[in-house]
């Protein structure tokens, strides 16, 4: 009972999932014909952008559980989606001769713990791979001149060099072949709704394919 009072409480919340991140992850898989790897599970289970041994793999809602039900948990949502997105990445850099950009898609609420987010749109990566560098960058300076107003930040809410998907595949590929960036999202644009939302998401896409141009490579794989 309390393991689901508390899940039924939190889902809404920006604990429970990333508003928004999905459509605007499926929008740029179609535009691109990009491959999709996707969960739909809550993080309040398990979190699938942390690695095994992390404290934050499960949460308030999970972390009480006993060791075999929170083996379970990874065995059913957890490792089957990492070895999915494994497997795509390591056969694309395998059989394409250009690098590989990688796309996470998530949203982040406007407010944590009182202090306001200060920024609409921002691009996480490790600055000390170059090509991660410039693919933000460009993509970066692509939203800059279809809107100047735009509040942009690099490696913001979080660093980009952080625990997660995209860095546990830096650590099997090489720079000048994998390209891991984490797009991050201001969640006031869903909530607001209006034109703002679908204008932000179409400036999304297109100014995504002038960065692919700009910089080659193939994909994006989401």
């Amino acid at each position: 009972k309390l393991f689901v009072g508390m899940v039924q409480a939190l889902l809404p919340t920006h604990r429970g999932w990333d508003p928004g991140a999905l459509l605007i992850a499926r929008e740029m898989a179609e535009r691109f014909r990009a491959p999709l790897y996707f969960e739909e599970t809550t993080r309040l289970l398990v979190d699938l952008n942390r690695s095994v041994g992390n404290p934050g793999l499960h949460s308030e809602a999970t972390r009480h559980l006993s060791l075999r039900e929170r083996r379970e948990i990874l065995e059913l949502y957890y490792h089957p989606h990492r070895r999915r997105v494994d497997a795509a990445i390591d056969e694309a850099v395998r059989t394409t001769p250009d690098r590989i950009v990688h796309l996470a898609s998530h949203s982040f609420t406007p407010e944590l713990n009182g202090h306001v987010r200060t920024a609409d749109i921002g691009l996480l990566y490790d600055p000390g791979r170059p090509g991660e560098v410039a693919f933000a960058s460009a993509w970066l300076e692509a939203l800059k001149s279809a809107d100047p107003s735009l509040r942009l930040r690099r490696n913001y809410p979080y660093l980009g060099k952080s625990d997660g998907v995209t860095m546990s595949l830096r650590r099997k590929h090489a720079p000048e072949r994998y390209v891991g960036i984490e797009l991050e999202v201001n969640q006031r644009y869903v909530e607001a709704g209006g034109l703002a939302w679908p204008k932000i998401r179409r400036m999304l896409v297109e100014t995504l394919g002038v960065a692919l141009q700009l910089r080659g490579g193939t994909g994006p794989e989401g």
